[in-house]
């Protein structure tokens, strides 16, 4: 379930290796999604003294730079004590598999991209023609994620990559759990490429790790120019941020210059790249810096 929207507290989860395009029904079918009563790290303290005189709480958040008592007579509600719980537990869990990945990568010296975006960004169409140009060179591989279809695994497997299908029923987000039990049926070659297209959502993705060598964050000019200031979490915490479908720059309202200043203001760090994924305009710099990553 996710801490922030509740998703995907079913037993709808499924996991199904694509073996032919047309084999949409020759998979196996794993229930899960326990989370258990693991606690939640995330340690900062601070305390709250209201101007009654008593102290009322202790918060816990990763961010040490908060640890100073102050004083404040704003009002505010106390969070109910059980769905801090829920959050904390989920995270946490989420993290120790993500390091667990981490290192099964780093041992096998795969690289791992975590590929997030919106709905209708073009991942796949991105992966479709990363995989036909790297197909020769390297071993890749992909995780789909997917609420309810195979849709875009199908496509996947026609472009000539092993690939798992993770449909996660009413969950917005890939979880490292999940990443986890999908990488053990793609079976990694060392020295290879994962790529893990995750749910179309630019908000819960944001909160799981997944065990990633970098995650990239994808945006087309059909969306707003707007969304790292709607979005900061997802494009702070990415390495990459690929500008997409630019090949329509000239028939939307789409300011690059405006979404790229407010971008580097967000995550200055941020590597960006312009291209598109159906004309091939700039797709070389991707391969490079893909190139460059698995080099590292």
């Amino acid at each position: 379930m996710c801490g922030t929207c509740g998703c995907g507290e079913d037993d709808h989860i499924t996991y199904r290796k694509i073996e032919h395009p047309d084999d949409a029904h020759m998979h196996y079918h794993t229930h899960v999604h326990k989370h258990g009563d693991l606690e939640h790290s995330h340690p900062h303290h601070h305390t709250h003294s209201h101007h009654d005189g008593h102290v009322l709480h202790d918060h816990a958040h990763d961010h040490a730079h908060h640890d100073h008592p102050h004083e404040h007579d704003h009002p505010h509600a106390h969070p109910n004590p059980l769905t801090i719980r829920i959050e904390r537990n989920i995270l946490d869990k989420n993290l120790q598999y993500a390091e667990r990945n981490r290192g099964y990568f780093e041992a096998l010296k795969v690289t791992a991209f975590n590929l997030v975006s919106s709905p209708g960004s073009g991942k796949t169409t991105l992966l479709e023609r990363t995989i036909s140009a790297l197909k020769a060179q390297k071993q890749l591989y992909v995780i789909e994620g997917d609420q309810q279809t195979s849709n875009d695994a199908r496509r996947i497997s026609q472009a000539g990559a092993p690939v798992i299908q993770i449909n996660t029923g009413n969950g917005c987000h890939l979880d490292a759990i999940m990443v986890n039990k999908a990488v053990k049926q793609l079976d990694l070659k060392p020295e290879s490429l994962l790529f893990i297209e995750n749910v179309g959502n630019l908000v819960c993705p944001a909160l799981f790790d997944l065990g990633e060598t970098k995650r990239v964050v994808i945006i087309s000019v059909t969306e707003g120019d707007d969304k790292p200031a709607k979005y900061p979490n997802m494009f702070e915490t990415s390495g990459l941020c690929i500008v997409n479908k630019i090949d329509l720059l000239p028939y939307v309202d789409f300011d690059i210059e405006s979404f790229e200043s407010t971008l580097r203001k967000i995550n200055r760090n941020i590597g960006i790249i312009r291209l598109s994924a159906r004309t091939g305009e700039g797709f070389d710099q991707w391969l490079e810096w893909i190139g460059r990553e698995a080099g590292k």
